[in-house]
């Protein structure tokens, strides 16, 4: 079960990449947010039962963990049960020119409340409104009007 469990999140880290980057302004913050993240899908993951797209049920378990740890503004990930050392995951890395523009981005999405930054994470990943719903908990009716309102708040931050 380890071995496919370090197999998929191999595969998919670039999630649990995107939310820390959402969520967290420091790149300690993000490693500690990074290990919560991965311990939380740790223990999650033999309740995995496969009725949905992996990566829709780690986008659940990435956010929900980041947006309560966001609320309590605590960074102690819970390490029971798991050794971090143990899955060796490689960095992405980011193109640098890119990524100016992305922290521009993120200094306006940083404004927003919590289920505001989930939204816009996953209409930025292409994920279609039913897709973003399923994820959040929330009607599909709900993300379309909460995503207009996101788009003129962040025009707004971005004074564009």
């Amino acid at each position: 079960m380890e071995k496919e469990f370090v197999q998929i999140i191999s595969q998919n880290q670039g999630i649990i990449h995107k939310v820390c980057s959402i969520y967290c302004d420091s790149e300690e913050d993000r490693r500690d947010l990074f290990q919560e993240i991965l311990a939380q899908l740790w223990k999650s993951f033999p309740s995995f039962r496969s009725e949905s797209k992996f990566s829709t049920w780690m986008y659940r378990v990435a956010l929900n963990t980041a947006i309560t740890s966001f609320k309590k503004n605590k960074r102690q990930p819970d390490k029971s049960g798991i050794d971090v050392e143990n899955f060796q995951l490689a960095v992405e890395e980011y193109d640098h020119e890119t990524e100016e523009q992305i922290k521009l981005l993120y200094k306006a999405i940083a404004n927003l409340s919590g289920i505001e930054k989930s939204i816009v994470l996953l209409y930025l990943e292409n994920k279609k409104y039913e897709e973003i719903a399923e994820i959040t908990g929330i009607s599909q009716n709900y993300v379309r009007v909460k995503m207009n309102r996101i788009k003129k708040k962040l025009k707004k931050y971005m004074n564009i």
